[in-house]
């Protein structure tokens, strides 16, 4: 069955970096857009940022273009998000998420945290 397992979330400063980690499996990872998206309190999910299958294109929501980079291994099943110069609004749970077959799947989350 597919499975999304995120981590590498955690508490920094602003100004500061994380890297989010998805480890994906049980569908043929490489043929399929991936998914980066987030949830604060009180507020809908959001994309955050997605990369093509083997062309490996990017597309970034406005408010993290040039702070956050999004990249993929076909190789490990993996996709990551480089998150720099991080700020207070960046709190949020963060979800891997992938369509396949018609259906979404997300992963388990994981909580950054921006504080001062």
């Amino acid at each position: 069955q597919v499975q999304l397992v995120e981590s590498g979330g955690g508490l920094v400063q602003p100004g500061g970096s994380l890297k989010l980690i998805c480890l994906a499996s049980g569908f043929d990872f490489q043929m399929h857009t991936m998914m980066w998206y987030r949830q604060a309190p009180g507020k809908e999910r959001e994309l955050v940022a997605d990369i093509t299958s083997r062309a490996g294109s990017t597309y970034y929501a406005d408010s993290v273009k040039g702070r956050f980079t999004i990249r993929r291994s076909n190789r490990n099943n993996t996709v990551v998000l480089q998150m720099n110069n991080l700020k207070l609004e960046d709190t949020a749970v963060y979800y891997c998420n992938v369509r396949y077959r018609g259906s979404q799947f997300w992963g388990q989350g994981t909580q950054v945290t921006v504080s001062s």
